[in-house]
């Protein structure tokens, strides 16, 4: 388990953020307080992070379509890995000026919300 919390990874609160994540749609963003919003666990923008960090192996969803509260991709620590998911939202379409997107352009609004 690469030293994740297999008990965590099987949380209903994160089982909760992966099924709000799976539905954001190709060329569009959530922040971390959108989705835990959605999923019923308001004011946990952290715990999403921490579920996305933390999510099996093999679980397929698009996680790189979650970014914060100004519009930016998240650095991570050790890691270059939020250059990585800047460059996958690009490549969906999503326009960057320096390091922030429009979320009034690319932020996803479910239907009912």
């Amino acid at each position: 388990m690469n030293g994740r919390n297999p008990t965590a990874e099987r949380s209903p609160r994160w089982q909760a953020f992966y099924e709000v994540v799976a539905q954001i749609p190709h060329g569009m963003v959530a922040t971390y307080g959108q989705v835990a919003s959605l999923a019923g666990y308001p004011g946990c923008a952290r715990q999403v992070g921490y579920a996305l960090a933390g999510m099996p192996e093999g679980l397929d969803l698009p996680w790189h379509r979650v970014i914060n509260a100004r519009g930016q991709v998240s650095p991570r620590t050790w890691t270059k890995l939020h250059e990585f998911q800047q460059v996958l939202l690009e490549r969906e379409g999503v326009a960057f000026k320096g390091v922030r997107l429009d979320l009034k352009r690319y932020r996803w609004q479910p239907e009912g919300s």
